[in-house]
């Protein structure tokens, strides 16, 4: 059904989990504000990065936006009079970098719509909701037995997923919710391949996999209905909220802290797990899971979003396991997804870092066995338990399943390799972001540790001895020089002899010049007139050389140098 235009030639499918960084470059002051020079970056590559100029006020604005989330967030206050004072600017600056330094890496704001706009308004100026009224309208007009009630505006994180209330004509009591969303990075399937697999979802029967009413796609979009849940989701349970508030308003900040019981978490893993094995034993990937996305109906978890994968849109927590290079597979993806989905029915918040070094007490310890052997630092590098491990676990083995309906989802060979082939693409694509954030961790690791204090106070120590040792050496070889030039021949080059040396004969072939008288010493006699060039050299420059290198062997003299001697005094009388 083309109820969707196809999206331009060339299109560039964002990757809206990718985390944003800001720096806070320089300040400019105009007449009457100061304007923030923000380089902002989108990954590790310093290649992907702008500049954005941002205004006090557009700050403040924002943090207006962000107060649905009731977080405290460390905005500087206003200030009237002074506030284009040097000084004032300055620790202003610092202030606003540590604004932007918190809601970067709080794993909802960062994810959130205001902030990305904030941070990228280039890439981020599209206004989704009103492109998915238009498409939901050209839906309608080939299926009028559809109606929509209201949009449920931003019940969901995702930048370019939007979901709305809907009834049937004919059964106004009863309501569904319809999700539109378009293709993300992930999808490598052809659009008839992906029309064909989105059609198939309804089709799929199992006890732990939330019915769909209608399901259909094209080359641009999906979009699918669903019953809709007065209770809400997992998510709603353990946070205490109301299915259809705002996405900040329900889960940034909880009033109330409090995990599920012991029997829930039991009964609700185990429910999860099952129906993970299921779609990994059809070969249909997932890699979507969190509370979000499990709906409850009854005791009963039922998993949301299969649609996601064939879309090839990013998983809720792929910021995390992205850092880890050996969760490379989408049955990887949904353990690791279960790790956080147990934490957070056990301590009723998501985990503070990844990995987690300590866990708070918890109803039981086999509960804490399970997320050691996900969670943990160990667990990231050696590998974690697969889903059939994770069944046969003291926690959810002696689980009891009453619900007899058989599971049912037929997919033909065809696909079953279209998917295969797509499966392997989204792993390839995880693999070699993994790549570039490890070399980059390793590079800014070098470079930290090539820049820290006790390795400058190494490189100078280092230097020290190195120009000490050239020093040494340096005197070593003039002092080898000098002795050199004074043993081979220096009487034959220098002016300066002795009254008993005896004096060079004659270059020109003259006879044999008898000894100088004593001081003061007669000049010698002229030569002969010759054609040859005399072979003695200028005595000037060899008693400057002389003189210098005589200078530079005192200079550099070290006693511990010299050699010890022993003398034979013959000065005492023999007696014989």
């Amino acid at each position: 059904m083309a109820f969707m235009e196809k999206p331009p030639a060339g299109k560039v499918l964002l990757d809206d989990t990718v985390p944003l960084t800001a720096q806070i470059e320089a300040s400019q002051s105009l007449h009457s504000h100061t304007e923030y020079i923000i380089r902002v970056q989108r990954g590790v590559s310093a290649e992907n990065s702008w500049q954005i100029v941002r205004r006090y006020s557009d700050f403040d604005l924002l943090n207006n936006s962000l107060q649905i989330s009731t977080l405290s967030l460390p905005l500087p206050p206003k200030k009237l009079i002074g506030n284009m004072e040097r000084e004032f600017i300055a620790e202003r600056q610092k202030g606003l970098q540590a604004y932007l330094d918190v809601i970067t890496t709080h794993h909802i704001l960062s994810n959130c719509e205001l902030v990305k706009k904030f941070l990228d308004p280039n890439s981020y100026s599209v206004n989704y909701t009103e492109i998915a009224l238009q498409h939901v309208s050209m839906f309608f007009r080939s299926e009028p037995k559809w109606e929509v009630v209201e949009p449920l505006k931003d019940i969901g994180w995702r930048i370019r997923k939007k979901y709305f209330l809907m009834k049937i004509k004919n059964q106004p009591k009863e309501r569904l919710m319809l999700s539109w969303a378009d293709p993300g990075p992930d999808k490598y399937l052809s659009d008839k391949d992906l029309q064909y697999a989105v059609k198939l979802l309804s089709s799929c029967s199992h006890p732990y996999i939330y019915k769909i009413t209608f399901a259909t796609a094209n080359e641009s979009s999906a979009l699918v209905i669903r019953p809709f849940s007065e209770k809400g989701t997992l998510k709603d349970l353990i946070y205490k909220a109301k299915p259809k508030d705002p996405f900040l308003k329900k889960y940034c900040n909880p009033k109330k802290i409090q995990g599920l019981e012991l029997q829930q978490i039991k009964t609700y893993g185990r429910q999860i797990l099952e129906v993970l094995k299921f779609l990994h034993e059809k070969g249909f990937p997932y890699g979507h899971l969190h509370s979000a996305n499990v709906m409850l109906d009854g005791d009963t978890c039922k998993l949301l979003d299969l649609e996601n994968s064939l879309l090839g849109l990013p998983s809720f927590y792929r910021s995390y396991f992205s850092q880890f290079r050996k969760i490379n597979t989408l049955e990887g993806v949904d353990v690791h997804c279960f790790g956080h989905l147990l934490y957070e029915m056990t301590y009723g918040r998501p985990p503070d870092t990844i990995p987690v070094d300590s866990f708070p007490p918890a109803p039981s310890v086999f509960v804490v066995s399970v997320l050691e052997s996900i969670l943990t630092c160990e667990a990231m590098k050696n590998g974690m338990p697969t889903v059939s491990r994770l069944l046969q676990m003291p926690l959810f083995s002696d689980v009891l399943l009453t619900n007899s309906e058989k599971p049912q989802f037929k997919i033909p060979t065809k696909l079953k390799e279209a998917l295969k082939t797509s499966k392997e693409c989204i792993e390839k694509r995880l693999t070699e972001e993994q790549k570039l954030i490890h070399q980059h961790r390793r590079l800014t690791r070098a470079q930290s540790h090539h820049g820290s204090e006790e390795e400058k106070k190494k490189r100078k120590i280092l230097a020290r001895k190195k120009s000490k040792r050239s020093a040494y050496e340096s005197g070593e070889e003039h002092s080898a020089k000098y002795s050199n030039s004074n043993n081979s021949g220096s009487g034959a080059s220098s002016p300066l002899t002795s009254p008993s040396s005896p004096t060079p004969p004659s270059t020109a072939g003259a006879s044999s010049i008898p000894p100088a008288p004593p001081p003061p010493p007669l000049p010698p006699a002229a030569p002969p007139p010759s054609t040859e060039v005399p072979t003695q050299p200028n005595p000037q420059p060899d008693v400057s050389a002389s003189r210098g290198a005589l200078l530079s062997s005192i200079q550099n003299f070290q006693k511990g140098t010299l050699k010890k001697t022993q003398t034979c005094d013959y000065s005492a009388p023999r007696i014989s």
